[in-house]
């Protein structure tokens, strides 16, 4: 096993904005039992790391490393883990990945298909496993009609891709630029702003069934609630008070209870089988730009102010 007694590592030790991100050496530590090191490639930059780095998401009592996706080399393994040095691996749910080394359970790691780059293995994590998730909880079926929100997002473009490969009708709302790219992917694309309502009522003629709303936005959700029959056939993803409020359904860490056992479980299986329908072609990953780690304050500006889009990675 080779790797170094130091890596560099971003951490936050105070609430604030892009600034308050830190490159700062942390020791890598050895493997224990059923843990692996891992030589970070890319690493997933999500919202919620904006959010943790903010304070929106807890208070920062001691400093935080941060990052939960990423892709790389096994390059050190501790006794059980079901790996070997030199497997490249994808990360989920793994703290601390906007790191050029982390060491950590080796059940948050499956192994990297050939036919997948390390960007694209760093950009499933949150996004895939979110959309995933989500139409699995909501028993999305063949024949029935789904509403994406926000659907030229990361989570957006999964869960269309996803709901298309079990058979489901999609219309995704997205802005005009974006309509030939959600075409591409399988959904009827409509434009959000006012008229809304009709505009989906006539690309869904026979109804909707359900709604997945990565959007957060007043409209989404009195648009949302105007189509179901049942609000909890709509999953917020955004606002986890709207759960009490309109009695839809929430899956989010601010919202305690909501992220059970088994929809961590189905959160888990998503990874190994969206990396596998990318190798085989059936399944897309839109990156967009790419920073060095020392940078990683650059990228969080840039999901605050807006880019053309595209999952953003850190390359340590």
């Amino acid at each position: 096993m080779s790797y170094p007694a130091v890596a560099k590592a971003i951490l936050v030790s105070r609430a604030g904005g892009p600034e308050a991100l830190e490159l700062v050496d942390v020791p890598v530590g050895d493997p224990g039992p059923g843990e692996v090191v891992v030589r970070v490639r890319a690493a997933g930059v999500n919202p919620v790391d904006v959010k943790i780095r903010k304070g929106t998401r807890g208070d920062i009592a001691s400093p935080i490393r941060l990052g939960s996706d990423a892709a790389g080399e096994v390059v050190g393994v501790g006794e059980g883990a079901p790996f070997a040095v030199g497997d490249e691996v994808i990360g989920w749910g793994q703290p601390g990945t906007y790191a050029d080394y982390v060491t950590g359970p080796a059940n948050r790691w499956t192994r990297k298909p050939a036919g997948v780059t390390f960007e694209q293995g760093a950009a499933l994590g949150v996004p895939a496993s979110t959309a995933y998730q989500s139409l699995k909880s909501l028993a999305l079926g063949d024949g029935e009609t789904l509403l994406v929100h926000a659907g030229a997002g990361a989570v957006g473009e999964a869960a269309v891709q996803f709901a298309t490969l079990w058979g489901a009708t999609v219309v995704a709302t997205a802005s005009e630029k974006n309509h030939a790219k959600l075409r591409a992917l399988g959904a009827v694309p409509v434009t959000y702003g006012d008229g809304l309502l009709d505009r989906v009522r006539q690309a869904a003629p026979q109804g909707v069934d359900k709604v997945l709303d990565p959007a957060g936005t007043q409209e989404a959700i009195e648009v949302s609630l105007a189509l179901v029959v049942d609000p909890a056939r709509v999953v917020e993803l955004v606002v986890p008070d709207w759960a009490a409020e309109y009695g839809v359904t929430v899956f989010s860490g601010g919202l305690p209870g909501s992220m059970t056992p088994e929809v961590i479980a189905v959160r888990d299986e998503s990874i190994p089988i969206t990396a596998q329908l990318i190798a085989d072609g059936r399944f897309a990953v839109e990156l967009g730009p790419s920073f060095p780690l020392a940078e990683a304050a650059e990228a969080h500006r840039l999901i605050e102010t807006g880019h053309p889009g595209g999952k953003i990675v850190l390359l340590p």
